[in-house]
């Protein structure tokens, strides 16, 4: 007996002794989902399916209850308004379909649903895994056609497409079109031009080389008249934005190359060179192209983030019934139930229940993150194993993924100094080009008028600054796209360039090198007239409006709404309010100058410290390690905390940080990094709080750690999604490695463009050899930087 799945071909695990019969004969089968599946095949008369199959089915998920319940949301008008087109009677839908592995499959899936009454048309495309389906709203439901896949083992949702990745469809396609006509005319002028080059040496007749010549003409022509064109526009359109770019040399090679092509061929004197311009547009489309997709690569992850939101969500009425929704409906304070296994529709706070949630789709980091009641959640993660009711805070542009796009979107928009050199660079070298092939042709037609053109041509085309104008971009882009996978937000252009700079890292202590996870160790009461009780329930209402980490050690304790009022935060000392007749403040122990003591925190009445908090705070487990490294890498490592108590001390020595300031309130950090900026050093400020905002407008890089408050995200010139401080090492060695790879870009472009150009302008690179060289030294500098996707 086999021992893989009939249906799925994987193992059959021990313990499980099912089978279906096939053909007279019993076939084992690995799971009831799998036994099911190839019942339904069998039973419907679709058996043809296992012998005409030339991969494997997916394995088989079983649905449950729940998940069929929620097909049928499906149903509803409002939610089918996004995905859904209706023509007279007839809807269409492009689904989305796991599990197609070969044409059997869309045989098998097509045979399946045309089979219900209702169906109209089925188109499978096993490449792109998605099924166009055109049904009779009256006769069959859009659920019933989804479930009636999901039975023979396919588990289809509605495609989302959004406006962005259907423009980046249509560009591709473009490109792939222009390639087309030129690879396959290429190709029939090539062969012509073989034939012109042997006749030469076998004497060919006249009549014969002026009939191939009008060939390659016809031929050559959709190549320059079509796939070459955007070259000439976009030359165009520099020379009207008084710019010189790189398609102005390309298009004059190209379009001057064709005219005196033409021109010979007419009139029948001189040579041709069909075969080496349809050539040059062939390569210099390619570059263009592979450029184009390394480009796609790298915004892949921001377009596979927004296809992660669900298209529906469970709403909670004020009876606590479930009410299926379109998820782009909720609105804030909306009440909704996430089920195990399902997708978070929207940002919210949990407010029952408890679970772990998969994030690292946003923040790279795989293991299950546990969320308990209090705790924020976001659209687009995953609820593995709990039952959770949320409270949407959250909604549209202000969503976590929404930022993520949002900012990656920015990142690579702006456009560093480095590449606005490059460009200045580029543009003179253009101008030097056609300076250079111009006393080129004026010399080359003193000597051998004959030959002057085709030099010139030859110039233009091997000393295209194709590789130089792509030597930066691309490779910022891999590394913007590297870096984002990893959890690690880049919000402005500097940050590659400024990270491998860097001599000294501050770090701010709480949430920072600590998990800033406090509990409350010890309340010392230093007046008699409040019993304990009293002193945390006040604490608790003012650390209510508290976005310090030391705030959630209050979270856990009851208060009454209106205890306080009038409530502030003041940077780098505390929150302060009202209660009754008195002022009420929770911070630093010395903010009144009124009290010493080593406590993290004072309760204050009317300025007089009524109570001290003393608090446990545990120091990240790679916080030693990550210190360490730094510092093995010739970077000084510092503490700027405002912590007053001897925390800041004993973590400064467990760490063996270079110097420590403990009490520092936001000014002083802000001098600190300024007096150590005038010495010349390159700072990194990494931080969370409120108090660490104005000190990041002066660090020449700063750091945000994503659960700390939203102020210091904002600042911030990079936000770790993660909170994890190994990211700063991943950034150093991401930001090192662009540095290596744009100088090997560099250095391959300027090489080759110096080395070609004498070479070209004394005739020894005739054109065909000038089209390899200017398209290899690109295609070299794209391939180089892809590397960094892989890092």
């Amino acid at each position: 007996m086999a021992k893989s799945c009939f249906h799925c071909l994987e193992p059959i695990p021990k313990g499980f002794d099912g089978s279906v019969a096939f053909q007279g004969e019993q076939q084992p089968v690995c799971c009831i989902g799998c036994q099911a599946v190839a019942e339904t095949i069998i039973s419907q008369g679709m058996s043809d399916y296992y012998t005409y199959r030339t991969e494997s089915a997916g394995k088989v998920e079983e649905l449950v209850p729940e998940q069929l319940k929620m097909l049928l949301s499906y149903d509803n008008d409002e939610i089918q308004e996004d995905f859904v087109e209706t023509s007279g009677e007839n809807k269409e839908v492009l689904l989305s379909v796991e599990g197609i592995s070969c044409a059997a499959c869309a045989w098998l899936i097509e045979k399946q649903l045309l089979s219900l009454g209702g169906v109209v048309r089925v188109d499978v495309n096993t490449s792109t895994h998605r099924a166009m389906i055109v049904w009779q709203e009256s006769k069959v439901k859009l659920s019933t056609i989804i479930k009636s896949l999901m039975e023979i083992g396919y588990k289809a949702y509605p495609f989302q497409a959004d406006e962005e990745a259907a423009e980046k469809q249509a560009v591709a396609k473009a490109y792939i079109r222009r390639l087309g006509v030129a690879g396959l005319m290429t190709m029939q002028v090539m062969m012509f031009a073989f034939a012109m080059y042997f006749g030469m040496f076998s004497g060919m007749e006249e009549d014969f080389e002026q009939y191939f010549r009008w060939i390659s003409l016809v031929l050559a022509s959709p190549v320059i008249l079509y796939s070459a064109m955007p070259f000439l526009t976009n030359a165009i359109k520099g020379l009207k934005a008084k710019q010189l770019n790189m398609d102005l040399p390309v298009s004059l090679a190209i379009f001057g190359a064709y005219g005196a092509s033409t021109y010979a061929t007419f009139m029948e004197v001189g040579e041709v060179y069909f075969e080496s311009i349809c050539m040059f547009t062939f390569l210099l489309l390619l570059g263009k192209y592979l450029e184009f997709r390394a480009r796609l690569k790298a915004s892949e992850f921001t377009a596979n983030l927004q296809k992660l939101l669900p298209l529906t969500a469970r709403k909670l009425d004020s009876n606590n019934n479930e009410q299926p929704v379109a998820a782009k409906k909720l609105q804030l304070n909306d009440i909704i139930l996430v089920k195990a296994g399902e997708t978070i529709p929207a940002d919210g706070l949990v407010i029952r229940g408890h679970t772990t949630v998969d994030e690292s789709m946003m923040t790279g980091e795989h293991l299950p993150v546990k969320k308990f009641q209090g705790h924020q959640v976001y659209a687009g993660t995953v609820n593995h194993d709990g039952v959770i009711t949320l409270e949407i805070n959250k909604i549209g542009q202000n969503t976590l993924l929404n930022q993520i796009i949002r900012l990656q979107h920015n990142a690579l928009t702006k456009r560093p100094k480095l590449v606005e050199i490059t460009d200045k660079v580029a543009q003179w070298f253009v101008a030097c080009l056609l300076v250079f092939a111009s006393i080129t042709a004026v010399g080359w037609y003193s000597v051998s008028p004959e030959q002057a053109f085709w030099v010139t041509i030859s110039v233009l085309v091997a000393t295209c600054p194709c590789a130089l104008s792509l030597a930066i971009p691309t490779a910022l882009t891999c590394a913007v796209a590297s870096l984002t996978k990893k959890g690690i937000l880049i919000k402005e252009a500097h940050v590659l360039e400024t990270a491998t700079k860097l001599t000294r890292v501050a770090f701010d202590k709480t949430g920072t090198l600590t998990e800033g996870r406090f509990s409350i160790r010890h309340v010392e009461l230093l007046q008699s007239e409040f019993d304990e009780e009293q002193i945390l329930e006040l604490a608790a209402a003012l650390e209510r409006y508290s976005e310090h980490p030391i705030a959630r050690a209050f979270s856990h304790l009851n208060s009454n709404d209106n205890l306080v009022h009038d409530v502030e935060i003041v940077a780098g000392s505390g929150v302060q309010g009202h209660w009754q007749q008195h002022s009420i403040a929770l911070g630093k122990s010395n903010w009144f100058n009124s009290h010493a003591s080593f406590a993290q925190a004072t309760l204050f009445i009317d300025q007089k410290p009524v109570a001290d908090f003393y608090f446990n705070d545990k120091v990240k487990d790679n916080a030693e390690r990550v210190v360490s490294q730094l510092q093995q890498s010739t970077l000084s490592c510092h503490m700027l905390t405002g912590d007053s108590s001897n925390a800041g001390k004993e973590l400064a020595e467990q760490l063996a940080l270079d110097s420590y300031q403990t009490a520092c309130t936001p000014k002083m950090k802000l001098q600190a990094v300024e007096k150590w900026s005038q010495q010349g050093e390159v700072i990194a400020m990494v931080g969370d709080g409120i108090n660490d905002s104005p000190v990041f407008n002066s660090a020449h890089l700063s750091v945000a750690m994503d659960t700390g408050a939203d102020i210091s995200k904002n600042t911030a010139d990079v936000v770790l999604l993660n909170s994890d401080l190994n990211a700063i090492l991943a950034l150093r060695q991401v930001a090192q490695q662009t540095r290596r790879i744009v100088k090997q870009n560099l250095t391959i472009s300027l090489l080759y463009n110096a080395s070609i150009l004498p070479l070209a302008a004394l005739g020894l690179v005739p054109p065909w050899l000038a089209v390899i060289g200017m398209s290899a030294s690109s295609i070299i500098v794209i391939a180089n930087s892809l590397r960094l996707l892989k890092l």
